[in-house]
């Protein structure tokens, strides 16, 4: 059955299922993890694999990946260095070749269980099923507080729909993948691109399981980067601040100097104040340089497309002996 033949006929098809799991530094957590979606797949259709994308780890996850290529139908694909999450999700898709692709985290917080739900879901019509994080409460002060402010920011100032608590466990059709495969950019803010593309998209709630082993390799830093690059990505939000700020302070200073023109026509009153005066030049100074610094940091990103460097690189890839078949 072809692709187009599993489209009309969801309801009673037997999709190809690929789960894509990027993995970095996992060598603990990603053996139980690719067990447990292997145990749930083939509950599922009896045409699946799984594609493993290692991102640079420094520890044993492609040993351990390695030896679970046969038994777990996995295709590992090895970065020659760590490009980052957005970037192996990316090159995840790539690789995938199945109807129906279900991207999943190596670290096993995401449970196995609830990609049959995200199945039916598909069944129902849905080209993207993603899961929402129902647990915010419990994380520390930064990332709540973090994440309340980002969308906020993101749904006042893109057209773009980006939904909130929805990470990057979502089950996609064939169309969707195709979708985000053909989109050039290469400094990518994934929640945003899978809202960009659009196509029929459900929620549904999930809390995520306790971390097997070791910690999540996202740092305050990194969590911060991954948020400016989606408000640089998707909005100019930044640059808008810059120009009401700039204006915002033009009439100010409009209003100041007309005022000790007045004075000193009129008046003749001498205005003191020189301290008042530098202050002032190194306060519009420090605005000057902030927004030109706005600026560098989109002109940064052009800079990064045009010189049209590949997001990650290859070294290496080890598919099974015996894949796993395929529908006609």
């Amino acid at each position: 059955m072809t692709s187009t033949e599993i489209e009309a006929h969801r309801q009673t098809a037997q999709p190809h299922i690929t789960v894509m799991v990027p993995a970095y530094n996992e060598e603990k957590n990603i053996a139980r993890t690719l067990q447990n979606i292997r145990g749930v797949l083939q509950q599922m259709s009896p045409y699946w694999d799984i594609v493993v994308v290692d991102d640079g780890s420094r520890d044993q996850t492609v040993q351990v990946v390695q030896s679970l290529v046969e038994s777990c139908q996995v295709t590992l694909v090895k970065f020659s260095r760590n490009f980052g999450k957005e970037n192996a999700i990316s090159a995840g898709l790539s690789y995938a070749k199945g109807d129906v692709v279900i991207c999943m985290d190596a670290d096993g917080q995401h449970a196995s269980e609830l990609m049959l739900t995200m199945l039916e879901k598909w069944r129902e019509g849905y080209d993207m099923v993603y899961a929402v994080r129902q647990d915010r409460e419990q994380e520390s002060s930064f990332k709540l507080w973090g994440s309340r402010l980002f969308y906020r920011m993101m749904s006042a100032s893109t057209h773009v729909e980006i939904p909130r608590d929805a990470g990057d466990f979502r089950l996609m059709n064939r169309k969707v993948v195709d979708a985000l495969c053909a989109l050039p950019e290469r400094n990518r803010f994934m929640k945003g691109i899978y809202a960009w593309v659009g196509y029929k998209s459900i929620g549904i709630p999930y809390t995520p399981l306790p971390r097997m082993h070791g910690e999540s390799a996202y740092s305050k830093l990194k969590l911060i980067a991954l948020a400016w690059t989606g408000i640089t990505g998707f909005s100019v939000l930044p640059l808008r601040l810059a120009s009401l700020t700039g204006a915002t302070l033009a009439v100010l200073a409009f209003a100041y100097g007309a005022i000790v023109v007045v004075d000193t026509l009129f008046f003749h009153e001498s205005i003191p104040g020189w301290p008042t005066v530098v202050a002032s030049m190194m306060f519009f100074a420090g605005v000057q340089l902030l927004f030109i610094g706005v600026l560098g940091e989109y002109l940064a990103r052009v800079y990064d497309e045009v010189k049209g460097r590949p997001p990650y690189i290859v070294a290496e890839v080890v598919q099974p002996e015996t894949v796993s078949h395929q529908p006609d």
